[in-house]
């Protein structure tokens, strides 16, 4: 009976080894627990992009979280398109061959508007992997809707918000 259970923990520690140097590999956030838990809550079915090319500003930037949270902060120059009520007419104007990189609290809502956007036309969206969360930790600012900077950040849930490393965390 121990024999199976040796070699059971063996085949598990090697296994670990091997899939945590994978990770490292394609690592998108500061923090693996992090990586992991996105690596397993995405579908992956739109291309991700780390908050670090964001930075560069070459996206415009949609923020499908909720009006609340919005409200409290967001990355500068994003605009507001919701998750529950998104609609298509608040992209009024803008190219479906923009470059759009849309983002919420940690990836998953938007991965989501990404996806639809893509079936609707719109040829150049990523998902922001990490999104707000690791735009925070990674120091980057957020502003209020005056546009003034500010260390706090919406945390969606205590559940989701123990992500957010940085900043002060409300809900």
């Amino acid at each position: 009976m121990r024999y199976p259970l040796i070699i059971g923990l063996v085949l598990l520690g090697f296994l670990l080894l091997v899939w945590g140097r994978n990770l490292q590999a394609t690592r998108h956030v500061s923090d693996r627990a992090y990586d992991l838990v996105l690596s397993t809550l995405l579908s992956h079915k739109v291309p991700a992009v780390s908050v670090e090319q964001i930075a560069s500003g070459e996206f415009h930037l949609l923020d499908a979280r909720a009006s609340r949270e919005f409200k409290v902060s967001h990355i500068p120059g994003a605009i507001w398109v919701g998750d529950e009520d998104f609609s298509l007419d608040r992209l009024t104007g803008m190219a479906k061959h923009t470059p759009i990189a849309v983002y919420c609290s940690v990836g998953y809502r938007s991965e989501r508007i990404a996806e639809y956007l893509r079936q609707h036309g719109y040829t150049n969206v990523v998902n922001v992997y990490g999104g707000i969360f690791e735009w925070v930790n990674t120091g980057h600012p957020v502003v209020t809707p005056a546009g003034d900077v500010t260390e706090t950040v919406h945390a969606y849930s205590k559940l989701w918000g123990v992500w957010l490393t940085r900043g002060a965390r409300i809900y």
